[in-house]
């Protein structure tokens, strides 16, 4: 499966709706006058998020034919969790040089499948190709095709170098080799009316953990996850399952697609994120297998758990009712934060939307206030304005706008992807306001409220003068 122009565009059209064309054509309309600021160039290519997606098969050696460099680009950047092996997590690489960029590499890759092979006996090797390997030529898929004959494991090639698209095509080359090479290759144990694929979901911090036993109470099987904690013998036999659940992002639409076409298997797009969202997915994944009796048993649990959740939630709701928050959006667990803040009678009063789709700020305006702000520039300048003229009460960002937090002196709240907590399922909206929590009543804040000794001072000695704040004067005269 070379990714040639013609399949590309075949994988990206699967999940182009009228609307994301529309889109386009408004940016073709629009002038490009916005001059590149630094750092706008960064973010995952095709490469990296190819791993991202296939990494998290935990019993799979992932081998990455270029550089050394290129394995240690984003390995464990997403804290993907495995309750079985812990495979997935050692770095294999060709690690191609300059004397391999000349005479090629292919036979420097087959001899060390041969020898990983030998050593770690995985259930399945991906081989992922890389810019420098793809440019010179090598064949991967014949290396592969001739180390699964030698060695009798499966030997998957996957060509994602960095250069041919962003992050989502990336994502769709990875779901296409699982449908070319693995999906539809062995048959289950035993099979039930009630199997399911969970897809779409790479097990950030053990969030898929937070929903199995949900599913379990209501006796339906996930017979395979793609890809989060899954083992490449379940991703083999997922053709079997009676319906595919694709959870929180349309990354690997084109592998529900694919299946719904070769094997007739639904889907449906359902979030884990949030109660209401929670509640959903669990009377659609019910409705959809058709029995009404496990509807009757979904809704029976959605009480029981919404009960539960908001019981814990009541005194966090007393705690923080009434603050007001400035959120920057980008990944699904700051969506989740919107959706908590309301659920504790906070005030999100601005989000910053920087390199987000035109449906997503669609989705942001819907959930603002009709006062809302909405930044798109996200300078330090614009965020401090923003919280002195709406006293903000919490920056909720990545950690590059912690500084504007410390510069205004307010509570901040690192999401970062990288954070290891799992936000899924109810349980996880209690995860979210703990660490809203947290943030807000950290005691460090009494100290950072204090003014200073020179501030203390009135503004007697000349450096004292010369420093305290407006801020502080006011504070000084309510005291008075």
């Amino acid at each position: 499966m070379n990714p040639t122009p013609g399949k590309t565009n075949d994988s990206l059209s699967d999940s182009n709706s009228e609307d994301t064309r529309q889109q386009k054509i408004q940016k073709k309309k629009k002038p490009s006058t916005q001059l590149p600021q630094p750092g706008t160039t960064q973010g995952s290519c095709a490469f990296d998020s190819a791993m991202i997606t296939l990494v998290p098969i935990t019993d799979a050696a992932h081998v990455v034919h270029g550089p050394s460099g290129c394995a240690a680009s984003i390995w464990e950047s997403y804290s993907s969790l495995s309750s079985g092996s812990m495979l997935y997590k050692i770095r294999f690489s060709s690690d191609i040089d300059e004397n391999d960029i000349i005479f090629g590499g292919a036979k420097k890759l087959y001899k060390g499948i041969l020898e990983l092979a030998r050593r770690y006996k995985p259930a399945a090797l991906f081989v992922y190709s890389t810019c420098i390997t793809a440019l010179i030529g090598d064949d991967i898929e014949g290396v592969c095709k001739n180390a699964t004959e030698k060695t009798g494991i499966p030997t998957i090639p996957v060509h994602c170098p960095g250069f041919i698209g962003n992050q989502n095509l990336g994502n769709r080359v990875a779901g296409e080799a699982l449908l070319e090479h693995v999906i539809g290759t062995a048959e289950p144990d035993t099979i039930t009316p009630y199997d399911i694929n969970l897809i779409g979901e790479h097990n950030i911090a053990g969030a898929i953990w937070n929903v199995l036993p949900l599913l379990e109470k209501l006796g339906i099987r996930v017979l395979a996850k793609i890809t989060g904690d899954a083992i490449y013998k379940e991703v083999c036999y997922a053709h079997r399952a009676k319906l595919n659940v694709i959870l929180s992002s349309k990354a690997l639409i084109n592998v529900v697609k694919g299946m719904e076409k070769k094997y007739g298997i639904p889907y449906i797009e359902e979030s884990i994120y949030g109660i209401e969202s929670m509640n959903q997915c669990l009377r659609n994944i019910a409705a959809k297998l058709g029995s009404s009796d496990l509807q009757e048993r979904a809704e029976k649990l959605i009480v029981e758990e919404t009960a539960a959740i908001n019981e814990k939630l009541a005194l966090y709701i007393t705690r923080l009712q009434g603050k007001r928050v400035i959120l920057s959006i980008g990944s699904f667990k700051s969506w989740l934060i919107i959706f908590t803040a309301k659920k504790l009678g906070m005030e999100v009063i601005a989000i910053l939307t920087k390199n987000n789709t035109e449906e997503d700020k669609i989705r942001v305006k819907s959930l603002l206030d009709q006062d809302g702000i909405i930044l798109e520039q996200n300078t330090p300048q614009e965020i401090l304005q923003i919280i002195n003229e709406n006293q903000a009460d919490m920056l909720i960002a990545d950690k590059r706008h912690q500084d504007t937090s410390i510069t205004a002196r307010i509570p901040f709240l690192d999401i970062n992807q990288e954070r290891n907590h799992p936000y899924a399922g109810y349980i996880g909206i209690l995860e979210v306001a703990r660490e809203l929590h947290a943030a807000f009543y950290n005691p460090v804040w009494e100290q950072v409220y204090q003014p200073a000794p020179w501030e203390e001072d009135g503004g007697d000695g000349e450096a004292g003068g010369e420093i305290t704040s407006s801020s502080s004067l006011s504070s000084q005269e309510e005291d008075i």
